[in-house]
């Protein structure tokens, strides 16, 4: 098998996995029902994920990727220009979103029932707390903001990003997100530049 091959075969069976969790939820979707709808063997399945829940970990992983490489390419000249910046890839992130809404289900519904799911979605949570606590670190280093909990502030952050992706997703038509991201995250930098 070629390597643009074993790639294309893969990225079949992801899309189709997609559909029969969306569909029929974790439990119901079997390997066979993801290997039917990807036209694919269970050998070509097993070839790329050991296991169902190796490919369900690999969506979410290949969604919160594709979030890291967008939130790189962000950076500004001050932090404040950052973190408003960043508001500006939520319509993507909506999205790609919008119609892997079961999708997202799943993998909340999941992380509670399984303790591997749980671990795989509370690293994204931290990895983000992290990132966004240092960038806060450097709002404070530059003269931008003078919290200094930065672990609070992430903390926030991360919470505003998630509420936001989950109305936004449950009611796209609901509001215009991305200004009320770009609001939420000037009222945010409000307080974080009051001591």
């Amino acid at each position: 098998m070629t390597q643009q091959r074993a790639e294309e075969t893969r990225a079949r069976i992801l899309d189709a996995a997609v559909r029969k969790f969306a569909v029929a939820g974790y439990d119901a979707a079997s390997v066979d029902d993801i290997c039917s709808e990807a036209g694919v063997s269970k050998g070509a399945f097993y070839h790329h994920f050991p296991t169902k829940q190796a490919i369900f970990l690999a969506l979410m992983q290949g969604w919160l990727t594709t979030i890291d490489m967008g939130m790189d390419a962000t950076r500004q000249d001050t932090v404040p220009q950052t973190l408003v910046h960043m508001t500006d890839l939520l319509p993507a992130i909506f999205a790609t979103a919008e119609d892997r809404l079961p999708m997202f289900l799943e993998f909340w519904l999941q992380a509670s029932r399984d303790e591997t799911i749980w671990e795989a979605m509370i690293e994204p949570y931290h990895h983000y707390q992290e990132h966004f606590s240092k960038l806060i670190e450097d709002g404070i280093s530059e003269g931008s903001f003078k919290y200094k909990d930065t672990k609070v502030a992430a903390q926030v952050i991360v919470s505003l990003a998630v509420g936001l992706l989950l109305q936004g997703v449950l009611d796209p038509h609901g509001a215009d997100w991305a200004k009320t991201a770009r609001e939420g995250m000037q009222i945010l930098m409000n307080g974080l530049a009051k001591s």
